[in-house]
């Protein structure tokens, strides 16, 4: 069974900065590529950050880049989210997600970790 789970998340002031981890386990054939998505209260989940598996090509909404990067570690089937000078609009709970191929939708969630920015 595949699982993904993330960790990291807390209350930071603005202008703080929060490192989240998704560690991947179970059988997973093949992985194309990762991302974090995240969900603020009454609002529609929203892409943050995708990075490919193979070759670390990363790719980012207007809303982080610059502040954020993702990075991964294939040796722990992990991937991470530095969140630098963050924002209370930046406050949703995070996700992470896994696809298989590059055509295929993302297929495997984790359970998501809450961020909180106060102002």
């Amino acid at each position: 069974q595949v699982q993904l789970v993330e960790s990291g998340g807390g209350l930071v002031p603005a202008g703080g900065s929060l490192k989240l981890s998704c560690v991947v386990s179970g059988r997973i054939l093949t992985t194309y590529a990762m991302a974090w998505f995240r969900r603020a209260p009454e609002k529609d989940r929203e892409f943050v950050a995708s990075i490919t598996w193979r070759d670390a090509g990363t790719e980012y909404a207007d809303s982080v880049n610059g502040r954020f990067t993702i990075s991964r570690d294939n040796a722990k089937n992990t991937m991470y989210l530095q969140m630098n000078s963050l924002e209370p609009e930046d406050t949703a709970v995070y996700y992470c997600a896994t696809k298989q191929f590059r055509w295929s939708s993302f297929g495997y969630w984790g359970q998501g970790t809450q961020v909180t920015v106060s102002s």
